[in-house]
């Protein structure tokens, strides 16, 4: 597909449906008179890129009365969402004063940076704009953490030296069984394709087993069999698993000595030689609710029916202990010796040959390296002694250098990100953003972040600029997202608006000096992959897609397992590291050297059961990306903002489906219809992530937000614990 004519007056431009949605797919906009006037998705050769329907609908995002059109300046008190039209001169000139002020007064670490996932491009993001003027400027704090997927980052640092640990998709025609732990990618996307392939192994004879506590539209589309695991109860079941491929000699034990260490001492973990208690599959039904003989039968199928691909899902991890659930799944995968070979999966973090970019001049994740600086990147505590994590950083503004922290803040700047909604426990972000001197915010839309701004700043969308994506996590594509329609009304891009910064700051960056076509031509050439695969690079463009042809699959350390004395492992012993000596030298109990199952907060077995008893998960959801979108017209008619909730649960709480009820604990609480379905075990109920926070007259929220419940203290490797969280619910009786 390129850009041509279609009829009179009629453009088809090739572009992108690339938010933070779990994939990147190909959309082709239908251009007259300068309007987007309809939109389809690829149609070209197999396996295309569909897109999903958040793709479909973004004509309406685009187009919608609700976009942002002009700056603004507040006028009412921080987060009444009051504000007053101004120039664009006067508005970035405010920023740039505001900004040589707390620079001067407190310095440049005074100014937090917050970007996100809202731009997902190579030139419109916050690592390229936003953070490189504030590098020129002298520097800035940000947090670090990815919200995502922090746990499985650990777990494939400390296990195998590299993020790279993931088969391409393709190879799933290769497996005879597939194990989907805690994703759904039906909904989710987990990579363009990736429901494409399982099918396609299922029509291979793959069998499909689908663990998770909802039965999702992946379970009933595939899954074969359909285990309902409690939450933070995985790695309860991977210890019972473990154990009875040791109980039964059914473990790869030449793999093992072979190509892992430390696994002696897993074995006494789960032999209860170390602690006394067996992690038998009986142990692992009284905490997981699985019962014991499926998790035999499970335990049996993976080890033999081979080659099987366990695919370790970001959602457990997100967790009090979401690091051990990823580390487990590495174990797994080592034990049955479905490492490096097709049709199986190290279970790690599961980016591929092509994945996620990382912009240059900035911090890549480790991949092998000196023995400080892997230590570095696992010691949470030597980390945050430079930096908050995300997870806490409303307590990071509030407290500062008085609570310990490196620096008091501020100053917020945030692009691409809507962090009062997305990060947990809104009630206390409100307290944190109220405090701060100054806010200024990019946004589309007015979202619960952008009501709390000083200077409101409209910006592009997607279909509005420049850019060049890639996989999401893994697959063999580039996309070039071409500008479809100039920007509406007075409206800029991200890029633009940090290019006028820079110049009211007085401030060099050769990034910020360059034209939007210079700037995307120069990632591209910076990112070393992407020009020698694609050619041509005007013909890349053109054609807005190149996806790459492969001979066969791509098998995440194949080398290293075909010629381990040539190919070790970017590890500090060369091979798996079931034992690692990085996490070791931490001496920190909560992060154990081996992978173990360690009971959560706010788990089935916390005291606080008596008063909040049921275990609330946060699901991504067809009709957002994050909270991109939730203001969507046609999307919200696919799937309305409600409390799933079990039949047996709403029946206990005198519950009806559709009556609205009271989701709440001691953080807050919002007021949501009901979902009454049997397709979520008892004691849990799940309300989609991403919603934005609506308040009502006196604080509670309507809008559906789990973050308002969420608690804000992170996992010891770092994880986000957006599905560790204990709520009640009542019926709103008259309400």
């Amino acid at each position: 597909m390129s850009i041509r004519a279609d009829g009179d007056h009629t453009r088809i431009v090739p572009t992108g449906a690339c938010y933070d949605c779990g994939g990147r797919c190909i959309l082709n906009v239908h251009v007259r008179d300068g309007v987007a006037i309809r939109v389809d998705t690829d149609s070209g050769e197999e396996p295309q890129l569909r897109a999903c329907a958040r793709g479909r609908a973004m004509r309406a995002q685009v187009y919608s009365t609700e976009r942002l059109r002009f700056p603004q300046r507040r006028v009412g008190r921080r987060g009444e969402g009051r504000f007053e039209r101004i120039s664009w001169d006067e508005a970035l000139d405010t920023i740039a004063e505001q900004l040589k002020r707390i620079v001067a007064t407190y310095g440049p670490k005074a100014v937090l940076a917050f970007t996100l996932s809202g731009g997902v491009g190579s030139l419109h993001t916050g690592n390229m704009t936003l953070r490189q003027l504030l590098s020129a400027l002298g520097g800035y704090t940000s947090a670090w953490g990815d919200a995502s997927a922090e746990g499985a980052v650990f777990a494939a640092r400390s296990t195998y030296g590299t993020l790279s640990n993931g088969n391409s998709r393709d190879d799933l025609v290769n497996s005879k069984l597939i194990l989907l732990w805690g994703l759904n990618p039906a909904t989710s996307i987990y990579s363009t394709n990736t429901m494409h392939w399982i099918m396609m192994a299922k029509a291979e004879g793959a069998r499909v087993i689908v663990l998770d506590p909802r039965y999702t539209n992946t379970a009933a589309i595939a899954a074969d069999q359909w285990v309902p695991v409690k939450p933070g109860m995985d790695t309860a079941v991977m210890a019972g698993m473990a154990y009875v491929m040791m109980d039964e000699g059914l473990h790869d034990q030449e793999f093992v000595q072979k190509f892992t260490v430390g696994f002696e001492r897993f074995r006494d973990y789960i032999t209860g030689i170390e602690d006394g208690t067996p992690k038998t599959p009986d142990w692992a039904e009284a905490k997981s609710g699985v019962k014991a003989a499926t998790i035999v039968d499970i335990a049996r199928q993976y080890a033999t029916r081979k080659p099987g691909a366990l695919i370790a899902g970001f959602a457990p991890g997100r967790s009090a202990f979401g690091e051990q659930f990823h580390r487990m799944a590495c174990a797994l995968a080592a034990m049955t010796g479905n490492v490096g070979v097709s049709g199986g999966g190290a279970g790690g973090f599961e980016r591929g040959a092509v994945g996620p970019m990382v912009p240059p001049g900035f911090a890549k994740h480790f991949e092998g390296g000196p023995y400080e600086e892997r230590l570095r990147q696992l010691d949470v505590p030597r980390r945050m002694q430079k930096q908050p994590h995300a997870c806490n950083v409303w307590e990071f503004i509030l407290k500062g250098t008085g609570g310990g922290y490196p620096t008091d803040i501020k100053m917020a700047y945030v692009a691409f990100a809507n962090p009062l909604n997305q990060f947990p426990n809104v009630n206390k972000g409100i307290q944190a953003l109220k405090e701060l001197e100054f806010v200024a915010v990019h946004e589309q839309f007015m979202t619960a972040t952008a009501r709390f701004a000083d200077i409101l700043l409209p910006v592009s969308t997607v279909w509005e600029r420049n850019d060049i994506a890639r996989a999401w996590l893994t697959g063999p594509y580039y996309i070039y997202m071409n500008k479809v329609i100039e920007p509406i009304e007075d409206v800029k891009s991200d890029f633009d608006i940090c290019k006028e910064l820079a110049a009211r700051l007085g401030v060099n960056n050769r990034m910020l000096e360059l034209s939007e076509d210079e700037a995307v031509k120069q990632l591209a050439e910076a990112m070393e992959d992407v020009l020698p695969e694609v050619g041509d690079y005007e013909d890349f463009k053109c054609k807005g897609i190149h996806k790459i042809k492969r001979p066969a699959p791509v098998i995440a350390f194949s080398a290293q397992i075909a010629s381990p004395g040539e190919n070790p492992f970017p590890t500090l012993t060369g091979k798996i590291e079931i034992y690692s000596e990085v996490i070791a030298a931490l001496s920190n109990p909560l992060i154990p050297p081996v992978p173990k199952h360690i009971d959560p907060w706010e788990g089935p077995e916390d005291p606080e059961c008596v008063f909040y008893p049921l275990q609330l998960i946060t699901p991504h959801q067809k009709n957002r990306a994050h909270s991109c979108f939730d203001n969507n017209p046609l999307l919200r008619q696919i799937e309305e903002q409600s409390l799933c909730l079990s039949a047996k649960d709403a029946m206990a709480r005198g519950i009806s489906d559709g009556d609205l009820v009271r989701v709440f604990n001691r953080r807050g609480e919002c007021i949501v219809p009901a979902l009454v379905t049997e397709t979520i075990m008892p004691g849990v109920v799940g309300l989609g992530e991403g919603a934005w926070y609506q308040p009502d007259a006196i604080g509670r929220d309507r809008g559906g937000c789990p973050n308002v419940l969420a608690r804000d203290t992170y996992a010891p490797g770092g994880s986000f614990p957006y599905n560790t969280q204990l709520v009640q619910v009542e019926r709103c009786a008259g309400d």
